[in-house]
């Protein structure tokens, strides 16, 4: 187990009675299921959903850790969201732009920025001495806190140290820049049940380096850029915003910065930062090294200053989870209304895209359809669930249902008359029609639809 704590608690564990670690360690902590007006609120519905489709693991933990933004058990769906969206990020940081390239730096630190973890065992083998004299116990916890290492808290630090050794790439010419995606540390804010602790955040980070002249133009081209990026996957588009940080929000050393916003139906949660840091971290950084420093900008010779983007990956998953959740009704075969929540994730963004079912007919044959299909899906990147396999009895309605709520893009039923003559029934997930369609069209179908979507 992970004991996390930031630099303060160090120094003042060792001044203060430690009896309160021992029940810290030892006691559970109990979280409120709240009641039942609290349960039907935006945070707690959408909380319950991603238990029940399998995108957070279950647990009041888990929820509490998903709603502040931070890391939390995934569960296979959510995982998988993680994923394409961190997926997305580094296509269009990385892969659609020339002169950026991707690194990878590691987790322990030695900055005075980093997060200082400490292993829960070796507290407790600590404190379970608790009759030793208090200079003995003192003692035996500094022991405990020197084996406690340093872990990061951020990426930029690491974009910065590689910043040297990069400019071989570009020949030492602006502007170029350096991403990274990854686990952090970060200290809980202050209005948390957990302040005083680090909790793990994953992290992506852009560090630009380009001319002073140019830099205040980058961060507006980057706002721009980012802006539009998530904006491009988001079913209401218009609760993305930025806002300018100003005053005693800038952070330090910073000219000017930006806050990508997103507006959850219980407050307003920043996805994203962007800084304009100028020179001054670079040169900190790499002290007496100022002329490794310097690069080309056109005939000049300069050191160049940093525009550094940051997104909480933790939280961009939220933010598209609330953002693609809608309530539907519609009129069944009997004209009976439903109430129905469906989450419209993104083509490229939701998990499965794909469900397999077998109808009436042969059911060994059917299968045997089913698992066919379902390889050739895979092999060409296709996500599909076989809900073939679920031997539960269960309404072809309610299955549907299900599929909504995952954010599964379309149900596939293979029937009797797939064996006669290939035809198979697909039902879409944001239209709930039904269409008859060849077999032999089907992946083909599939891949140019969620390529059209990518490319929108």
């Amino acid at each position: 187990m992970m004991f996390t704590y930031c630099m303060k608690r160090r120094l003042v564990l060792l001044g203060r009675d430690v009896s309160f670690l021992h029940d810290l360690l030892t006691v559970p902590r109990i979280y409120s299921r709240g009641t039942s007006h609290e349960a039907a609120d935006p945070a707690s519905l959408l909380v319950q959903l991603c238990r029940r489709q399998h995108y957070i693991a279950p647990g009041e933990t888990h929820a509490a850790s998903l709603k502040r933004g931070r890391g939390c058990g995934y569960g296979p769906l959510g995982l998988d969201l993680q994923k394409n969206v961190l997926e997305q990020w580094w296509t269009s940081v990385v892969r659609s732009r020339a002169q950026v390239f991707g690194i990878s730096t590691p987790h322990c630190s030695t900055t005075s920025t980093a997060a200082w973890v400490l292993q829960g065992d070796d507290v407790r083998n600590s404190l379970s001495q608790r009759d030793l004299p208090g200079t003995q116990l003192a003692e035996g916890l500094r022991q405990v806190l020197q084996r406690g290492e340093f872990f990061r808290s951020g990426l930029l630090q690491g974009a910065l140290d590689r910043y040297v050794p990069s400019l071989e790439l570009t020949s030492g010419k602006l502007p170029f820049g350096l991403a990274q995606t990854g686990l952090c540390f970060q200290p809980e804010s202050a209005s948390s049940d957990t302040v005083g602790c680090s909790s793990e955040v994953t992290e992506a980070c852009l560090v630009w380096f380009c001319s002073p002249r140019t830099s205040s133009q980058w961060l507006d081209y980057w706002t721009r850029q980012r802006l539009q990026w998530w904006r491009k996957f988001a079913l209401g588009p218009s609760d993305f915003s930025v806002h300018d940080v100003s005053g005693e929000e800038l952070k330090q050393g910073a000219s000017r910065g930006v806050e990508v916003l997103y507006h959850f139906p219980w407050g307003t949660e920043v996805l994203e930062t962007l800084w304009n840091l100028g020179d001054t971290d670079l040169l900190n950084t790499h002290q007496h090294s100022k002329a490794k420093l310097q690069c080309r900008d056109g005939r000049k010779v300069v050191v160049p200053h940093v525009v550094s983007v940051t997104s909480n990956m933790d939280r961009a998953v939220l933010a598209y989870l609330s953002n693609s959740l809608q309530d539907v009704q519609n009129v069944d075969s009997k004209q009976r209304l439903h109430q129905r929540k469906v989450l419209k994730l993104h083509p490229v963004l939701t998990p499965v895209k794909v469900a397999l079912d077998v109808g009436r007919g042969s059911t060994s044959e059917l299968r045997q359809v089913c698992e066919g299909l379902l390889q050739e899906f895979l092999d060409v990147g296709i996500s599909a669930w076989p809900g073939y396999m679920d031997t539960t009895q269960t309404s072809m309605e309610r299955q549907h249902a299900r599929y909504d709520e995952m954010g599964v893009l379309f149900a596939v039923t293979i029937s009797e008359s797939t064996l006669k003559n290939g035809l198979l029934q697909v039902r879409s997930r944001d239209t709930t029609i039904r269409e008859t369609m060849h077999i032999s069209e089907i992946k083909q179908f599939f891949l140019k639809y969620i390529s059209a979507a990518g490319n929108i």
